[in-house]
Parts: structure tokens; C-alpha cells; sequence
């Protein structure tokens, strides 16, 4: 009987979510419910019954008028034949692929956050050694730069799923729903320990300097893990944000105010910016603030402080995308 239900829900997941669409939801679950048992009475089995319903009652174009949905079904039927179905394994891949991205892209960001680490170490031991540390500096920058690139044209697969219209059946959606709750404690453990090394990360240095440490070990090695905490916190933001907004976006496929729509709580809006101006903006947000990080971090060799940029531009991104949903 299950396998009817979620046959049901998908036969209306595309169709407004209205009174009479509910009813008429309600009244052909009834009817299925009812053929169902009555087959099952005669002795037929499961699967004979579960195929006689769905070819009695699964083509709602003959039923459209006697349930009082004909002005609601035909419209639909075209916009749905022109949607792509995305399957539970294409849903699955794409968690999968998504969550590989977010390595791919955490590690880019951690190599970015680390790079000056070893300009910090070898000049902090001599003067010589700050032209092997520029190196070793450019050496992070372009592995984190590949990462990203060879992101980029990987995850590039899925892009359809931002430029074509698509759609997900009851079984999918109610699959990616579960896969999300059973990920929520993981992420909120993995954002705690993340927000705990970035606050903590100035102990260590804090800790050395009231030793009364060598400079080497305050500005040196202090800094060096003040980074890689900072860093590694990051890292765990990326990862597990990533994953998260695999889930937010495949749940996001059937539009809000349909049936399909109505299953799942947790969905979640795509951003989009109305206004032109702003979208260009935004479309060269991230990069514009990278060339700010580095040009202010090689113009003032303050590395230990230029990582902020990060932070605000976190938070002004944020204040952005909420104005954007008020207005």
C-alpha cells in the first residue's frame, strides 16, 4: 500500500497546492485505497493489485474532470514534460560529487589561509631564507588556485541544475528530506568545533608571550598555529556548508506552491538577485576579495591579521543575500 501512496503523491507533486487539489488528492487515494483492498479480497496479490490500481486510476487526464482538476492539469502537463526528472541515483551523485567539491574547495581555502606560513617561519630564523618563503607561499597559492579551477570544470556537469527547469518524485525528495535530518547532527558538530578553533586560536600565542618565548616561537611558530587553526576551522565550514547545500539545492527542484513543493520543510530558496547591477556585483564578489587580501597581506606582511577579510566578507555577503530576500 505504501508504493500506492507514494505513486499518489507523485501523480500530484507538480499540481498546485490548493484546497482543490488536496481534495481531489484525498478522494483518488480513497479510490485506489478502496479498489486495493477489494482486489486484495479476491485473493489477488500484491503486486497484481498494486498493477490493476495504477492502470485503473494512475492517468490523471481521465480523471481530471471527474475530480475537478482539469483547469489545474493540463498546464502542468506541458510545463512537466518539459522538466528534467532527476533520479534518486543522480541525487545520490550529486550528494557524493558535492561533497568531494567541498574537500577540494575547503583544502584551496586552508593552502590560501596557510600560504604565508612559510615566509612567517623562514624569515623569523633569517633574512636569507624569505626568498625560499615567497616561494613556497606562491607554490600554496597555485596548488589552491588549481583545486578551485579543477573544481570548477568538475562540478560543471551539474550545472542543469541551475539553467533547466527540473523535478524530483515523492520517493527522491522524501530520500534527500531524511539524508539531510540524518546529516544536521554532524553538521552542527562539525560548525562547533570549526567556530571553537577560530576563537581559540589566539591562545597559543597568547600562551608563549606570557612565557616570555624566544620571538621565534611567539612570531614565528605562534603564528604558524594561530593559521592553521583558523585554517583548519574554515576547512570544517566549507566541507560540511558544502554538503549542506547539496541537500538545500536538491530539494529546491520542485517549485514552492506546488504539491511536490509542500513535502519537504527544510527547502530553501535559491538566491537570486533582481536587480542587474547587483547580480554583476556579486558575480565577481569572492574573487575581487581575494585580490584584496593578498594585495593588502604583501603590501603590509600582516598575515597574522589580513585573514579577517574572510570573516567580513562572510558577513557582508550574508547581510546582502538578506536584504536582497526583503526587497
Amino acid at each position: 500500500m505504501e508504493t500506492l501512496r507514494n505513486y499518489l503523491k507523485s501523480m500530484f507533486q507538480n499540481l498546485p497546492n490548493t484546497r482543490e487539489v488536496q481534495r481531489a488528492q484525498y478522494e483518488l487515494g480513497q479510490m485506489m485505497e478502496d479498489k486495493y483492498n477489494e482486489l486484495k479480497s479476491q485473493g489477488k496479490s500484491e503486486n497484481e493489485a498494486i498493477g490493476i490500481v495504477i492502470s485503473e486510476f494512475g492517468n490523471l487526464e481521465d480523471l481530471a474532470v471527474d475530480l475537478g482538476i482539469d483547469n489545474y492539469l493540463h498546464p502542468e502537463q506541458q510545463a512537466i514534460h518539459n522538466k528534467r526528472n532527476i533520479t534518486q541515483d543522480e541525487a545520490e551523485r550529486f550528494i557524493a560529487d558535492k561533497q568531494k567539491s567541498g574537500i577540494m574547495i575547503g583544502l584551496g581555502v586552508l593552502l590560501c589561509i596557510m600560504c604565508s606560513t612559510p615566509y612567517i617561519i623562514l624569515d623569523s630564523i633569517g633574512s636569507g631564507g624569505s626568498v625560499y618563503g615567497l616561494i613556497g607561499l606562491f607554490g600554496m597559492l597555485v596548488i589552491a588556485i588549481g583545486l578551485f579551477v579543477f573544481d570548477r570544470v568538475y562540478m560543471d556537469k551539474w550545472s542543469f541544475l541551475k539553467s533547466q527547469a527540473c523535478s524530483m518524485d515523492f520517493s527522491t525528495t522524501d530520500y534527500v528530506h531524511h539524508e539531510r535530518e540524518n546529516y544536521r547532527m554532524t553538521h552542527a558538530v562539525l560548525l562547533t568545533v570549526g567556530v571553537m578553533l577560530c576563537v581559540l586560536s589566539f591562545v597559543p600565542v597568547a600562551v608563549m608571550d606570557e612565557l616570555n618565548m624566544s620571538d621565534f616561537l611567539v612570531d614565528g611558530v605562534g603564528s604558524v598555529i594561530f593559521m592553521a587553526m583558523v585554517a583548519v576551522g574554515v576547512f570544517f565550514f566549507v566541507v560540511t556548508g558544502n554538503r549542506v547545500s547539496a541537500y538545500n539545492t536538491l530539494l529546491s527542484v520542485n517549485e514552492r506552491g506546488t504539491m511536490g513543493g509542500s513535502f519537504v520543510d527544510s527547502q530553501k530558496e535559491q538566491v537570486h538577485y533582481d536587480n542587474k547591477k547587483l547580480a554583476a556585483v556579486m558575480s565577481v564578489y569572492w574573487p575581487t576579495v581575494t585580490c584584496i587580501y593578498l594585495s593588502w597581506s604583501f603590501l603590509t606582511m600582516d598575515w597574522h591579521i589580513t585573514w579577517v577579510v574572510w570573516v567580513i566578507a562572510s558577513l557582508v555577503e550574508t547581510f546582502i543575500k538578506n536584504m536582497n530576500r526583503e526587497y
